[in-house]
């Protein structure tokens, strides 16, 4: 059998095995709700209650046409054994009124029961209930058809019925039907249900027909394991689930709902059309599950908004190949071929687009573990800070001068730490602590480990290409060691950025200097809490005076600037190249600046009308230069390295010195004993040589003696 609503497939004929010779004559229209010619024979029905007058008896004649109705009809097997009884006029059937006032008796004559003996229409009658239906326990067929009951009832009697039809009434509720356990068609469509329940006991149901109600859930029907035929079309429903159990369900017509998730379809082994059309659908992967089905032959998708994607045919087509219909039109094998091709170049862009998705959600979770990270050891450095302040023996911190002398060393990651810091910065380690990306003409570095890839052999065209540099999460004294790599791998960096990099004080943008060009800045003030210094910007202009600097946060470098920055810094600058003594400015000045002091030097002394007017500018510029070259930046490692050189030194003057001065005691000690001892000594030497000349004779030969032992 093959249930559908008017606006399904096209009309074609089904046989339903379930409904014998013996009980259904004529075209019956199954989803519609509407009678063909199934017993419109012109039956005189009349309504007769037994306490009115025969004046007041109410006629209703049902006309012999047979109505016209497009779409699927539902032929049944012996149809054509009772087609020639279509034109025979019925006899009376009396509804009468009963000891209930509420419920009319049905009575039909000994001709009616003979020639319609398992069949039963009451269709258009304008009943609001069911009638009591007595001595009728042999039908098989009842049509309760466009009237206006409200309730199923009156017929748990006819145990023996296999079809019921009440399309277009006003049922809310599906009850009354616990008996009748050899119901085999149920249609129930264009009524007001809200729910699918008391359904339990019909469980050789073949055909439900649901639609156009107002059922919002897909429930109790697991047990109707026969079942083959559910309309569920015209209704609420906005997800596909628990079809679990319906292991003889061929075909599911779901059109017209409000259905954006489809789901437990593809463990329907059975099922072959599936009617999505008119819902709310807008991705494949929100009926992804059709895709495991192996049996569905027919599926529509038409009035979706997935329908006016231009991926849809293909993708369909591509995930279900067994499919023979698709929108009631029949895929040809060059539809398949074409959609095969067209789904791998999808699939491509899909994994090239999930590629680029997971690359940024790699790119969001390392910066996020940097920052962490980042954070972690700023607040480890605070509390080793604040004990170290606590520690009255703390050695004091000497600040860095202008002149480029020692910087105040930052406190150590000494000292007892919280546990659960530590544990932290333990965990962070399992994932990517850096991250370096090129973006464009952008090159940026999260994280210290970045700043390992300036080692690394860039191409030349990549290299050639950058033109700004982002620093982010790494310490500004890291990043100074590293300058002198990047002015050689990225020549053409114009413009640096700083974010979250420590930048404390002014004295660290002198090491920008030693840059090849730098045309733009820009420092972020989330990290950096120099940009708090009201003069920042014009200590950096004038630092930095001989790049020409464009642009610093952004904002456009005036001349005024530059005339500011000279007055604010100039003088300043002036007095501490001139307070270091000769040596110690050709130790702070490279090769090339050196020839330029040497030059300042030899022109001291000669008289102004000598130099000429130009010599007195070069000799201007080179001083402004020269005063700016004092101006550098010890980071915090390279004092720390010089601390410790300066430590081994003094450590080996005083072993050196030691051992001078307890050579020197020593020498003093034999000195003073030799002096006691002398004159002793002194006596006993005259005495010796007395005794041994005393003799001459003896003597000489003695001596003779010993010349001739040394032969």
């Amino acid at each position: 059998m093959s249930l559908d609503c008017a606006e399904a497939s096209p009309a074609r004929r089904i046989r339903h095995p379930a409904l014998s010779s013996a009980m259904i004559p004529g075209k019956y229209r199954s989803v519609s709700g509407r009678a063909a010619n199934n017993v419109n024979c012109g039956l005189h029905l009349v309504i007769q209650a037994s306490t009115l007058p025969e004046k007041n008896k109410v006629e209703f004649r049902i006309n012999r046409e047979t109505p016209s109705f497009p779409g699927r009809l539902l032929q049944h097997d012996l149809e054509r054994n009772y087609s020639s009884r279509q034109g025979i006029v019925g006899d009376h059937i009396n509804l009468v009124s009963s000891s209930m006032p509420s419920f009319p008796i049905l009575q039909r004559s000994s001709e009616e029961k003979i020639l319609y003996s398992d069949r039963l229409t009451l269709e258009r009658q304008k009943l609001t209930v069911c009638p009591i239906i007595n001595g009728e326990e042999h039908l098989r067929l009842l049509n309760f058809q466009h009237n206006f009951i409200t309730r199923i009832q009156n017929i748990s009697n006819l145990q023996r019925l296999i079809f019921l039809d009440l399309y277009d009434n006003q049922i809310e509720e599906i009850s009354g039907l616990s008996t009748l356990k050899s119901l085999r068609v149920l249609l129930l469509g264009k009524n007001r249900i809200k729910k699918i329940s008391n359904l339990e006991n019909l469980k050789l149901l073949d055909v439900l027909d649901l639609h156009g109600n107002q059922i919002t859930k897909i429930e109790n029907v697991n047990h109707l394991c026969d079942l083959r035929v559910l309309n569920l079309a015209r209704n609420l429903l906005s997800h596909v689930d628990n079809l679990n159990g319906l292991d003889s369900l061929t075909e599911l017509n779901l059109r017209h709902n409000q259905i954006t998730l489809v789901k437990d379809v593809d463990n329907l082994p059975s099922l072959q059309r599936l009617f999505l059309s008119f819902n709310n659908i807008s991705s494949f992967d929100s009926v992804s599950c059709l895709a495991d089905s192996t049996s569905l032959s027919d599926i529509t998708f038409d009035g979706n908004p997935i329908a006016q994607e231009s991926w849809y045919k293909h993708t369909v087509l591509q995930n279900m190949m067994q499919l023979r219909q698709l929108d009631m039109k029949r895929i040809t094998e060059e539809e398949r071929r074409v959609a095969s091709v067209v789904a791998k170049k999808e699939e491509e862009k899909k994994r090239e687009s999930q590629k680029q998705s997971l690359l940024k959600e790699k790119k969001r979770l390392t910066i996020n573990n940097v920052a962490r990270k980042w954070d972690l050891q700023h607040r480890v450095a605070n509390i080793a800070a604040n004990q170290a302040r606590k520690d009255p023996d703390a050695p004091p911190q000497d600040p860095c001068p202008l002149d480029g002398g020692p910087i105040s060393a930052l406190p150590e990651d000494t000292g007892s730490v919280d546990a659960g810091l530590e544990g932290s910065l333990q965990d962070l380690s399992v994932i990517d602590s850096h991250l370096v990306e090129v973006e464009g003409d952008t090159l940026s570095l999260y994280g210290s480990g970045a700043l390992e890839s300036l080692d690394r052999n860039w191409s030349m065209q990549t290299a050639g290409m950058v033109t700004t540099v982002a620093f982010t999460f790494i310490e500004f004294d890291e990043i100074v060691q590293v300058l002198p790599k990047l002015k050689m791998k990225f020549p053409n960096s114009l413009h640096l950025k700083f974010k979250e990099t420590n930048l404390v004080m002014l004295q660290q943008f002198n090491a920008l200097a030693q840059l090849r060009r730098i045309e733009q800045l820009t420092i972020d003030p989330q990290g950096n809490p120099v940009v708090n210094f009201t003069l920042w910007k014009y200590y950096v202009l004038f630092r930095l005076s001989h790049f020409s600097m464009q642009k610093i946060n952004g904002t456009e470098v005036t001349q005024n600037d530059m005339i500011m920055a000279e007055r604010l810094f100039g003088v300043l600058a002036h007095v501490a190249s001139s307070e270091l003594p000769q040596y110690r400015l050709i130790s702070i000045l490279g090769e090339a600046r050196k020839k330029q002091f040497r030059y300042l030097l030899d022109t001291k002394g000669k008289k102004p009308c000598i130099v000429s007017e130009e010599n007195n500018d070069s000799k201007r510029l080179v001083g402004e230069n020269t005063n700016r070259a004092t101006l550098n930046y010890t980071t915090r490692e390279f004092y720390n390295e010089k601390l410790e050189e300066i430590k081994e030194k003094k450590k080996f003057c005083k072993v050196y010195v030691e051992d001078l001065v307890k050579e020197a005691a020593e020498i003093n000690m034999k000195s003073e004993a030799l002096q006691k001892l002398w004159p002793q000594m002194f006596i006993e030497l005259v005495r010796d040589a007395v005794i041994e000349v005393h003799n001459k004779n003896s003597y000489m030969k003695f001596c003779l003696q010993q010349v001739t032992d040394r032969k």
